[in-house]
């Protein structure tokens, strides 16, 4: 089982991917692509006791997920490459505007540097790189103590906190 940075630790990842081909894995908790949750929503979340997760693109629109959101635990935002910034904006999305209150983990190319600035924007899990150090990683959290501008935790901007 891969370690993950979940809610500012490294902790085991208890979730397991599923792509949708072969037997489905009976696990207490699975992770798949949306739309092989959209396709078979009401067997997925049987088997997955504990809640289903779902992974999905940056590109993916708020409203694909919309109607998933109250059976699903996890949403996962895949980052094909450090420099794609549509995930940030989906994270954002989902906490502020439609309240996903579940894990919102980052995975794929995710780096030290970006990770202050991902949970800034909703994320509580990260899944970095496998070439890169979680411990490093989990310092990128308090790569800088104040921050001027509101974010998911706090909206206000520095000069109201």
């Amino acid at each position: 089982m891969p370690n993950i940075i979940r809610n500012g630790a490294i902790t085991p990842d208890d979730y397991v991917r599923w792509t949708g081909e072969g037997e489905m894995p009976a696990a207490e908790r699975l992770l798949v692509p949306l739309a092989v949750f959209a396709a078979d929503a009401e067997r997925v979340t049987t088997v997955s006791k504990a809640g289903p997760g779902i992974i999905v693109t940056g590109d993916t629109e708020p409203d694909d997920i919309l109607p998933w959101l109250p059976a699903v635990k996890l949403i996962a935002i895949e980052f094909p490459k450090f420099t794609d910034g549509r995930g940030y904006s989906l994270a954002r999305l989902l906490r502020e505007r439609h309240g996903f209150q579940g894990e919102l983990r980052a995975v794929g190319d995710v780096l030290r540097d970006q990770i202050f600035f991902m949970h800034r924007c909703g994320f509580n899990a990260f899944e970095v790189r496998s070439d890169r150090s979680l411990e490093d990683a989990l310092n990128g959290l308090k790569d800088f103590t104040v921050a001027y501008q509101g974010d998911v935790h706090d909206p206000r901007p520095h000069y109201q906190r």
